[in-house]
């Protein structure tokens, strides 16, 4: 790196809790995912203060503005410094759907759908 205040993306991410592990968030720009000035960048890609990152976690695409850099992981009450949410409210409202798509509903104590019903449940999932 050209000085010490350059930090990577993939770095940046994972120390302001986008995700989860560094890994993760070199994954997400290997795939394409990480967006800074609307082009695809790769895990090294050193970040400056202002710019805009897009991070598409489908179905959600969230945006953050970065306010700060930050090269090692801190607790999440001082990330507020550091990153800015401008992830608009119809995008946070699909996270909510997210989490109750693929779940049926079954009764406590009837057990695991038998095979019939498993292809019933396949076939209504299609259809939807």
């Amino acid at each position: 790196m050209e000085n010490e205040h350059d930090i990577r993306i993939d770095k940046w991410l994972w120390a302001v809790r986008i995700f989860k592990t560094r890994s993760q968030a070199s994954e997400a720009c290997r795939k394409g995912r990480i967006l800074i000035n609307d082009v695809q960048v790769k895990p090294s890609r050193v970040i400056k203060v202002g710019e805009i990152v897009i991070v598409k976690k489908p179905p959600v695409t969230h945006q953050y503005k970065i306010l700060g850099l930050l090269e090692n992981r801190q607790s999440a009450k001082m990330i507020v410094s550091f990153v800015e949410d401008l992830t608009t409210d119809e995008e946070k409202e699909k996270t909510e759907i997210k989490k109750h798509i693929g779940f049926e509903i079954r009764d406590r104590g009837i057990g695991r759908p038998t095979k019939r019903e498993r292809r019933l449940i396949d076939h209504l999932k299609k259809i939807q």
